[in-house]
């Protein structure tokens, strides 16, 4: 009999699955593009274009670096089986290709050759029963497509054209809503829909709290910053522990802290260099060591920890008085705040928000309540033009403090 064995659920690993529907001119192919960009962070983009080339209105012009442009890998198709979707998604992963867009999917539908075209041409084969029959056919081929993009080791982006759905009562027409070109339903398989009307953009559906109901006018790097943040970056969960362990100012509370997290995670014996010696070592040895090394008792009148052991935990505040998470409202408002400072970059916002909250912040999500009030009531006193040096203040400070505080012990 199978053994079944149950793991941490993380998001690390986590891809976003993004629809963008809208009417033609909507803007869905600009958006794709720029909200691609920074999820791809620094890799290539990918483009499936069914749209005649339309993407390569947006690719730079060689030589001319003052009409801007979004650099992406193109692939056109003009032939819309979805089995050549299929062969297009294989040959992005083999590529490693970190960002994927189809634009537009809705071809792969009711285009030449597409999903509707292949169902209608098995129903009238002799015997097949007409269209009913030629779903018998149609339906594989389309979950095959479906578990291709949504299988696909990057993110995936899709473009979805809308036409408008009425309601008939006598002489008296109602436009009800629009509706996207694609089979009843699809966009279900996406964890966010974006319905986008002349450049502005509305999240219609979604599995990322802090984007619900969200409206934003030419979506771009900020909605795929939010997106990041709530999809845990894509990274190394052992690279993201590590990394916090070896900031400036670790305290042996963090270390205790960053030993549970890898605990959690399964992966307190993955096996890493040490960041000092480079020998050969496993994540939980390395916490163990630098937990020792920051607890206030002198390290010599302490048992070496075991490599899969964390330090004696210290005393923990009462639940009471811990506050609770960040509130996605002030997610999203601290999100707009650093959009209006200029400050775009992941990693320039997380340095400047663990400047101000006082240690290290790995991600907004790490953020309680009462630090993200703290955040943003700094952050509304800034300008673009001050708040590059208050945060060189703050740094200055804080080496300072620390380098005092290692010189008395």
């Amino acid at each position: 009999m199978t053994a079944f064995t149950f793991a941490p659920a993380t998001r690390e690993q986590a891809k976003a699955r993004i629809g963008l529907q809208g009417p033609a001119g909507s803007g869905k192919t600009m958006t794709a593009l720029r909200i691609a960009e920074r999820l791809a962070d620094g890799g290539p983009t990918g483009v499936v274009d069914t749209e005649r080339g339309s993407a390569l209105t947006y690719a730079p012009v060689s030589g001319r670096p003052d009409l801007g442009g979004i650099d992406f890998l193109h692939l056109p198709l003009d032939n819309y089986d979805p089995r050549n979707l299929i062969e297009a998604v294989r040959a992005a992963a083999a590529a490693s290709i970190p960002v994927l867009i189809v634009d537009s999917w809705s071809h792969f539908w009711n285009g030449k050759g597409g999903l509707l075209s292949i169902v209608e041409e098995a129903g009238r084969k002799p015997g097949a029963g007409g269209s009913f029959g030629g779903w018998r056919e149609g339906n594989p081929i389309e979950q095959d497509m479906l578990e291709s993009l949504l299988n696909f080791p990057g993110h995936v982006i899709v473009t979805m054209r809308t036409k408008g759905d009425y309601t008939i009562e006598g002489k008296k027409v109602t436009k009800v809503g629009v509706k996207a070109v694609q089979r009843e339903g699809a966009e279900y398989e996406l964890g966010l829909i974006i319905d986008m009307v002349e450049g502005t953009g509305t999240v219609t559906k979604t599995r990322y709290q802090p984007l619900e109901n969200l409206t934003i006018h030419h979506p771009g790097p900020e909605l795929a910053e939010i997106i990041l943040e709530q999809l845990g970056q894509g990274i190394d969960p052992v690279q993201s522990i590590l990394d916090d362990l070896l900031q400036l100012g670790l305290t042996y509370q963090k270390a205790l802290e960053l030993h549970a997290l890898a605990k959690r995670r399964n992966v307190l014996g993955s096996p890493i260099l040490h960041p000092t010696s480079g020998a050969p070592s496993t994540l939980g040895a390395v916490i163990s060591e630098y937990g020792q090394a920051a607890k206030p008792a002198p390290v010599a009148d302490l048992p070496a920890p075991a490599p899969d052991e964390p330090p004696a935990p210290a005393p923990a505040a009462p639940q009471s008085e811990r506050p609770g998470p960040a509130t996605a409202q002030q997610l999203r408002k601290m999100g707009a705040t650093f959009g209006e400072l200029g400050i775009r970059d992941r990693a320039d916002r997380l340095r400047a928000t663990s400047l101000i909250v006082g240690r290290p912040v790995p991600t907004a999500n790490d953020l309680d309540i009462r630090e993200a009030s703290a955040l943003i009531d700094a952050l509304v006193r800034y300008t673009a033009d001050t708040i590059g040096q208050h945060l060189d203040d703050l740094e200055d400070a804080t080496v300072k403090a620390l380098e005092k505080t290692q010189h008395a012990a």
